[in-house]
């Protein structure tokens, strides 16, 4: 008959059974366990307010015309409204995203506002291809890239939206 603990070890995902097999794993588990409880503590904090620094800042460099290297792709793609009117309304809508995710208040709008803006960046991979891709559909030029990137401020959206009725990231004790 096998050991609890050899039936136990077998369930473990192999890193973990690897690391078990040094001679500091102790250490190693006590020290990872640390960092693992402060990134579930802290992590979706950082999360939110980095992604609404993010916001803040292209959106004001938004209001300044010239400075913000997505303005020519949003001119280009925006045709069916006044660009110079669109711009500052886009940069206080996006600076509006920032505010909310860096306070943290009122997260369902703000969340709201940040889905319903961005299908809006996906517009130039239609509108604008050859801005986007230098070889389709892989090679991506900086603007193309600029917009592939939305998928991880979609995705860590997403993860902030399900901390809205209390969910957490709790670490394994």
């Amino acid at each position: 008959m096998e050991s609890p603990i050899a039936v136990h070890s077998r369930s473990l995902p192999l890193e973990d059974r690897l690391l078990h097999k040094l001679p500091f794993a102790a250490r190693f588990d006590d020290v990872d366990r640390r960092i693992t409880h402060w990134m579930a503590c802290y992590g979706l904090t950082l999360m939110r307010v980095a992604l609404g620094i993010i916001f803040f800042w292209f959106g004001a460099l938004k209001l300044v015309p010239g400075l913000s290297p997505a303005e020519d792709l949003v001119r280009n793609t925006i045709f069916f409204v006044d660009p110079d009117q669109f711009q500052p309304i886009l940069a206080v809508w996006e600076m509006a995203i920032g505010l909310g995710l860096i306070s943290g208040l009122f997260m369902r709008v703000t969340l709201l506002l940040l889905f319903l803006q961005m299908p809006g960046t996906a517009l130039p991979i239609f509108i604008t291809p050859e801005a986007v891709f230098t070889y389709f559909p892989f090679g991506l030029t900086i603007e193309g890239q600029y917009i592939v990137k939305n998928l991880a401020l979609i995705t860590a959206a997403i993860v902030l939206g399900s901390t809205v009725r209390g969910g957490r990231i709790v670490a394994q004790t």
